[in-house]
């Protein structure tokens, strides 16, 4: 099992600002569709886990430093590791690349979180379980 999960992004138009450059807040959906994709590779749905057990993640906190710009029909690569997690948040390392250049790097932490009482749950133990593989 590799510790790195890589997911491809293209930059399409609605990205962009009126100079073909990706809008600073576009790059936090980037990563957070390479987590979530990460989390369905790993077999977890997060749709199906809100409804089976009422538990969610949610971003906690986030540090990113935007080193180069991407640009429209940039082919990019977002690449996630976990770098340390608990029973109740997880820390994820992520970068996004094009070809050889770093774009951007980010630290988010992330709570499961009970979504009915609005408070940090610990996260289902299957799911730990994994990331313990993974760290």
């Amino acid at each position: 099992m590799t510790k790195n999960f890589f997911w491809p992004a293209r930059v399409y138009y609605e990205d962009t600002d009126a100079a073909s450059v990706v809008y600073y807040s576009n790059y936090l959906k980037y990563l957070e569709r390479a987590r979530t994709e990460w989390l369905r590779a790993l077999g977890f749905d997060q749709g199906a886990l809100m409804a089976r057990t009422g538990l969610g993640f949610a971003v906690r906190s986030i540090s990113a430093e935007y080193l180069k710009p991407a640009r429209l029909d940039d082919a990019l690569q977002v690449i996630s590791r976990i770098e340390s997690h608990g029973r109740v948040q997880v820390v994820f390392d992520q970068r996004i690349e094009r070809g050889e250049q770093t774009l951007l790097t980010a630290k988010v932490r992330i709570a499961c979180m009970d979504l009915n009482r609005g408070k940090a749950a610990p996260m289902p133990l299957d799911i730990y379980q994994q990331f313990e593989k993974l760290t």
